[in-house]
């Protein structure tokens, strides 16, 4: 029996030693491999998250990408915190040449024996497991090519160098890869900013950052006690090597931004600003960077804005873009529509008419949602997106009609009619007022009647033409439109208006029945008050991309605002119209404060045909400093109806009459307060189709048939005069000229000159 163990003792060991040479053949031949193949960090690429910034180049509109990631230079990494990671992670990082030995070992013997899988790894080690993803298993062979790894990293690379690479590398939790992305996720600073003690909860976090089965992690959101505690860990290793003394250690623990209120929070699309992403990729394919369509030879525009790690300013003013969204977020306290049915959404956009510049912009909560104020695509890759814009529309019938030499003193009738014998064109339920058959373009937009302007687009008689008014809003910046029966888009950018008009684009074009986004209203807006000198909205100022040798950032070859400003629509004509449209907020509650002028229209359009509730309701306006168009409808297909709180109708002078006031009171303060043109008449004031009333006969008078009533004025009796002579040739002298005797006077005198007009 002693024999047979001592034999088992040997066979054992000979096996040991048998595995171990083994596995020693496999590291040579790892080893050698490994050293003459692997690629060095400097030639992978990281994956880079886009930042989306407002125009000041600061405030974070939205993140793109995989990876929350940042590259920063090691010049912009404190030493503190350098020194906080290493006392954290490898206290002995600056003596050792990359590769904890022991570590391996103890790691490859649990693995042989089936023990429990460790680690030691040194930051080199950690920095290489990160930086390649085919060592991210956990086994004996990726320990070895870590440490290959490793060594190769010590030999040619400084520590500063690798401990630049590790901290741009690491992932902190929260989403946030790399020592800027996490600086800016728990304290909301860039990294060069962060104090000892927040560097030190950072390095604290990097051990385990993210909860498991086993233990709650280092977040001090989710395990304080723990998180304090490896903290005052991090700080004792960086007394004891020297890097702190007891002097300069901090003694109170600091605050950490909870995960709502995070950097990290604005990652991704899903906010109300997410929505201008759509229009970036579009600029960025525009500018020759990439390709929303698959062109060959270009990048994918998705792929660059996730992994190209580029920072993008665009045109959003951030205290403009507050403004809008305090306003007009359903969901958010104290704005117009919080409290109304759930059913009721909105959108705002406001445009720089000077320049282009969209300053603000909602069209809903998220980027990754339906966009109500812009294009979307619907489940069958078709463009939809558009409102019917309801009598806000008739601002480009009106500059048509001028446009085409009418005068807004021209006439036409406003009585309800069936142009086709079926279906009434009214005023909606405005009647005709007390105009008729005779009121003014002028007095018609004012009042907000339709039949005239159908009249005003008609094909025959005196009308201008659906096309024309095409053409007008289409110079103005509507570029598209819907039809309604088949839902197409017709983008008047490439097809001809005669084409539009043909296509189902008809009479009801001219007071807004066919569908356009509030983006476009609000571009035509600008226009008119750019007095007619167009410049396409637009969303990005600069994109810029991180020079990864020398940190710096560099302007993307190609890219930058390009301006092209055009004459588009006639001076004389937008003046005209804003003296119109001058006349209209004041009557329907939206008065700017301080007297300040400006042009406005509202606009409603039914929920279903035949419906007496509204679908769509408008305010949309204009200074010469800012162009806004609001929009509130439903985003309950199936409960299409505006109805409010207090169960009444929701019109263009209701809810989004108070959006757009108060968005515009707020933008406008410190602005200087323009006075609009007035109404001049140009153009001929005897077109349209107006009837004049006949004029009333006068009343009878009573007094002629009997001027003896008493109750009738009477002649007050003249006194006795002298007998006068006559004097031939001036008839109706005194004594009546006519020797019939009497006469009432007024003869003229012989010696009074003669009047040209004695009444």
């Amino acid at each position: 029996m002693a024999r047979a163990k001592k034999r088992r003792r040997i066979n054992l060991l000979i096996a040991a030693f048998a595995v171990f040479i083994m596995l020693a053949g496999v590291g040579v031949v790892g080893f050698t491999y490994y050293s003459t193949t692997v690629v060095l960090p400097s030639a992978i690429p990281l994956p880079l998250s886009t930042t989306i910034y407002m125009n000041d180049g600061k405030t974070v509109a939205a993140k793109l990408g995989n990876e929350n990631r940042q590259l920063i230079k090691i010049e912009q990494i404190p030493e503190h915190v350098q020194h906080a990671v290493a006392a954290a992670e490898d206290r002995n990082f600056y003596r050792h040449s990359g590769v904890d030995y022991k570590g391996i070992a103890r790691a490859a013997w649990n693995n042989f024996t089936g023990g429990d899988k460790q680690g030691a790894s040194t930051i080199t080690q950690q920095y290489a497991r990160n930086a390649y993803e085919n060592l991210k298993d956990d086994s004996y062979a990726r320990k070895v090519k870590e440490a290959i790894l490793a060594s190769k990293l010590n030999d040619k690379y400084t520590k500063s160098q690798i401990m630049e690479h590790y901290l741009n590398t690491i992932y902190f939790g929260r989403g946030a890869y790399g020592i800027e992305a996490a600086a800016q996720t728990y304290f909301g600073v860039p990294a060069k900013k962060l104090t000892v003690a927040q560097g030190a909860v950072l390095a604290a976090l990097i051990k385990q950052p993210v909860a498991s089965t086993t233990h709650k992690g280092y977040d001090p959101a989710v395990n304080l006690p723990d998180a304090q505690q490896r903290w005052t860990y991090v700080l004792d290793g960086m007394v004891t090597e020297g890097w702190l003394t007891d002097a300069t250690r901090p003694a109170k623990y600091p605050k950490v931004l909870p995960p709502s209120k995070a950097g990290s929070a604005s990652f991704g699309v899903k906010t109300p600003k997410g929505n201008v992403i759509n229009y970036v990729r579009k600029e960025m394919e525009q500018w020759g960077i990439c390709s929303n369509s698959g062109a060959e030879g270009k990048p994918s525009c998705v792929d660059e804005l996730r992994d190209g790690g580029y920072r993008i300013t665009t045109t959003l003013d951030p205290k403009l873009q507050k403004y809008a969204e305090e306003a007009a977020r359903p969901g958010l306290k104290g704005s117009e529509l919080y409290g109304q049915p759930k059913n009721l959404m909105s959108a705002l956009v406001s445009i720089d008419p000077r320049s282009g510049r969209v300053l603000a912009y909602y069209g809903g909560e998220s980027g990754a949602d339906f966009d109500y104020a812009g294009l979307n695509t619907d489940k069958n890759g078709d463009p939809t997106g558009g409102h019917p814009p309801g009598s806000s529309f008739k601002i480009y019938t009106l500059a048509a009609a001028i446009d085409a030499g009418v005068s807004v003193k021209s006439h036409w009738d406003a009585t309800p009619f069936k142009p086709d014998g079926k279906n009434e064109i009214g005023n909606a339920r405005r009647g005709a007022g007390v105009c008729g058959k005779w009121c003014t373009l002028e007095q018609s937009t004012i009042k907000s009647y339709n039949v005239p302007f159908y009249h005003v687009a008609a094909d025959k008689e005196v009308g201008i033409g659906v096309p024309k008014v095409l053409d007008i809003a289409r110079r103005a910046g509507v570029s598209m439109m819907w039809t309604v029966a088949d839902n197409r888009m017709h983008d008047l950018r490439k097809e001809t208006p005669e084409k539009a008009a043909a296509a189902g684009l008809d009479g009801w074009t001219a007071f807004g029945k066919y569908p356009i986004t509030v983006l476009d209203h609000a571009n035509g807006l600008a226009t008119l008050a750019n007095r007619g000198l167009y410049n396409k909205a637009h969303f990005v100022i600069k994109i810029q991309q991180q020079n990864r040798d020398t940190g710096l950032w560099q302007n993307v070859p190609g890219s930058g605002e390009k301006r092209d400003p055009k004459q588009l629509l006639n001076p004389q004509v937008t003046d005209e119209v804003a003296g119109v449209l001058k006349q209209i907020p004041g009557p329907n509650h939206a008065a700017l404060d301080g007297g300040r002028e400006a042009a406005g229209k509202t606009g409603t359009w039914e929920a279903r045909d035949g419906s007496r509730a509204n679908g769509h309701a408008w305010m949309v306006g204009y200074t010469p400093e800012i162009a806004t168009a609001v929009w509130i409808g439903s985003r309950d297909p199936k409960r299409p109806e505006l109805i409010d709180k207090d169960k009444e109708n929701i019109g263009g002078s209701g809810l989004p009459a108070k959006i757009w006031k108060r968005y515009m009171d707020e933008a406008l303060q410190g602005q200087p307060k323009d006075k609009l043109p007035d109404v001049t008449g140009m153009g001929n004031d005897k077109t349209g189709n107006g009837v004049e009333p006949a004029k009333p006969a006068p009343p009878p008078n009573p007094c002629a048939a009997d001027p003896l009533n008493p109750f009738c004025p009477q002649q007050p009796q003249q006194p006795q005069q002298p007998q006068q002579p006559t004097f031939p040739g001036f008839p109706g002298g005194p004594g009546g000229g006519n020797g019939n005797g009497g006469g009432g006077g007024g003869g003229i005198l012989p010696t009074t000159p003669p009047r040209l007009n004695p009444y």
